[in-house]
């Protein structure tokens, strides 16, 4: 690899959020019977005309000015002409030559505080194909055309990234991106969002671009990162044993974790892109430009900075909070309880919560526990009602549906011991059962204070304010040494 140079670029397909298609009026609501959702227009029945949705078009836009980018006066659709069982038209209407969005770019954050500017040759909008079902009959295809007419916004980098991790942290950014915007819902698993991979590999210091191959439909993140490295090395391999690689599209197989050839590239060529002659020029005016700008959210960067300006988070806590707008919510939502506890209130988000979240396989908008069950929890360890260590008992009696915290710390007892005279007592117990461990820690071992504190917490079953512990132990065991 010290020999080689990888260099990719990323088609990111981000299905847009209306209620009906970019053609038609047919819904776009997913899991619903097969072709149940598509009408004459998107058949293509002879005689019908598209209409353009309106919505699209301000998405795209949206999408446009987040990323700086230019926004075209008059782009154009196109027919992207290929024949395949789920493409009924025996076309495509997209986007060639005229796209709505041009060249903008992106800002990444990797690892190390390293920074990286990708850029964004073009967003243009196209219409989705039906879903062919390989599956379903044996020995035959199904075609569910369900999709066919689906908004699509095509995202195309430059192949400004040089390894599958780089790749990985563009996609993200962009499925924030998105989903901040509230034009994508950026679900993998329904489609909603998938990529394409255009790698190629060099020797590291030549400027002209490798052969390239692109791996279609990558439905998740962690499968985007296998599929890359995948196709690296088997790129390597080939060319060191004096083969040559072939462009061409391929597959990624999830359970073999390899790649595989589909067909060969096609180039724009081979689509016969020519105007859609039913479709007329998209105009858009600066003051169009204008009121979507006026109407953007706070972007993920924007968010990230005031994080860490106003409320004094560290650079990895804001980028991690920041890095799903679901994430942002749930975060500011606790915060408006608790507004002078943001940094508590990361560690339970990025910690306890996101290791419970991972282990049931959910995302934060699922969560059992609610911003105002956390920031419930968080109170009562600032009010020294509860220890941080009893805290994530509670937590997790939280998580299993047993209540809320305060009934949680009711119902088992586990108020905190506070009292002064009740802390002392079993202080002077625990000393009084330990000379040996007293004699050192006067002789100048404070490592021993640890196990005192230990003892006493184990007395007193943890309950005991850790704080109150630490500074009466000391104050008694200083004592002898006078």
């Amino acid at each position: 690899m010290a020999t080689w140079e990888t260099v990719i670029g990323l088609e990111i397909h981000a299905q847009l959020a209306t209620k009906s298609k970019i053609f038609s009026g047919a819904s776009t609501a997913f899991g619903t019977a097969p072709n149940t959702q598509a009408c004459a227009v998107d058949l293509g029945f002879p005689g019908v005309l598209p209409v353009l949705n309106a919505e699209v078009v301000n998405m795209a836009i949206k999408f446009g000015v987040a990323i700086d980018a230019e926004i075209t006066p008059n782009s154009v659709f196109a027919r992207k002409n290929y024949f395949y069982p789920d493409l009924p038209k025996g076309y495509q209407i997209s986007q060639f030559e005229l796209p709505i969005v041009g060249r903008g770019q992106l800002g990444i954050s990797l690892d190390e505080g390293v920074s990286k500017i990708i850029g964004i040759t073009r967003a243009h909008l196209e219409e989705d194909a039906g879903k062919s079902l390989h599956d379903e009959f044996p020995e035959q295809t199904g075609v569910d055309l369900n999709r066919a007419g689906t908004p699509l916004l095509e995202i195309v980098s430059e192949p400004d990234m040089r390894s599958a991790k780089e790749a990985v942290v563009y996609a993200r950014k962009i499925h924030a991106l998105v989903q901040y915007l509230g034009i994508c819902d950026g679900n993998m698993q329904e489609g909603s969002f998938r990529c394409d991979a255009n790698v190629s590999v060099r020797l590291k210091g030549e400027e002209k671009l490798g052969t390239r191959a692109e791996i279609k439909n990558i439905n998740s993140f962690r499968f985007l990162e296998r599929a890359i490295n995948f196709e690296i090395e088997r790129q390597i391999d080939l060319i060191e044993d004096g083969s040559k690689v072939v462009q061409e599209t391929r597959l990624y197989d999830a359970d073999k974790d390899e790649t595989r050839s589909m067909r060969s590239k096609e180039e724009a060529n081979d689509y016969r892109y020519f105007p859609d002659p039913d479709l007329l020029p998209v105009a858009v005016t600066d003051d169009d430009i204008n009121r979507i700008r006026a109407s953007l959210p706070e972007l993920p960067e924007q968010k990230r900075q005031r994080f860490i300006v106003d409320l004094q988070l560290s650079e990895y806590d804001a980028e991690v909070l920041t890095s799903s707008r679901e994430t942002a919510i749930y975060f500011e939502k606790t915060l408006a309880q608790l507004p002078d506890q943001a940094k508590q209130i990361a560690n339970w988000i990025l910690g306890e919560l996101s290791a419970a979240l991972n282990k049931a396989d959910i995302n934060i908008e699922q969560s059992p526990i609610s911003p105002d069950g956390l920031s419930n929890l968080i109170a009562r360890i600032s009010d020294n009602t509860i220890s941080g260590k009893i805290a994530k008992q509670v937590f997790e009696a939280m998580w299993q549906g047993e209540g809320s915290a305060d009934s949680i710390i009711e119902a088992k007892g586990l108020k905190q011991i506070t009292d002064t005279g009740a802390i002392e007592s079993l202080i002077d117990q625990v000393i009084a059962d330990n000379p040996d461990q007293v004699d050192q820690f006067r002789a100048g071992k404070e490592k021993v204070l640890g196990f005192f504190v230990g003892q006493i917490m184990k007395q007193s079953k943890g309950k005991a304010n850790p704080g109150q512990v630490n500074q009466l132990l000391r104050e008694k065991l200083n004592k002898g040494r006078e």
